[in-house]
C-alpha cells in the first residue's frame, strides 16, 4: 500500500510528520485517531486529527496536499453524521383524535 508524509499541527503531535496510509482513492483518511497509553493504567487517551487540506492551486483551486488538525473535544465534538435519522420530537402515539 502507498504512504504519504503526513505534517500533524496542534496538540501534542504539533510540527510532527508521520506517514500515513492511502486509502483507495489516494486520499488518506478523514480522521486519524492516535491511541495514548495512560501511565497509571487507565483506559488510553485517544488524540483525535481530522484531515484538513494543506493548500490549494493558483489556477484551478485543486487540493495540492494534506495536514491534520487537532480536535481538542475529540470524538464527541463535530456535527451529526446523519442529520435526516434523528427522532422526531413528536411521540409515536396515536393520531390526535380531536382533529379528527
Amino acid at each position: 500500500m502507498k504512504s504519504q508524509d503526513t505534517p500533524f499541527e496542534g496538540g501534542p503531535m504539533d510540527g510532527r510528520v508521520l506517514p500515513v496510509l492511502l486509502g483507495m482513492t489516494g486520499h488518506p483518511p478523514k480522521t486519524y485517531r492516535i491511541p495514548v497509553p495512560d501511565a497509571a493504567g487507565g483506559p488510553p487517551t485517544v488524540l483525535v486529527y481530522r484531515r484538513v487540506p494543506r493548500g490549494h492551486s493558483k489556477k484551478l483551486g485543486l487540493v495540492q496536499g494534506w495536514k491534520y488538525r487537532y480536535v481538542p473535544e475529540g470524538a464527541r465534538g463535530g456535527r451529526a453524521r446523519w442529520p435526516w435519522s434523528k427522532p422526531d420530537d413528536a411521540p409515536a402515539g396515536k393520531p390526535d383524535e380531536a382533529s379528527g
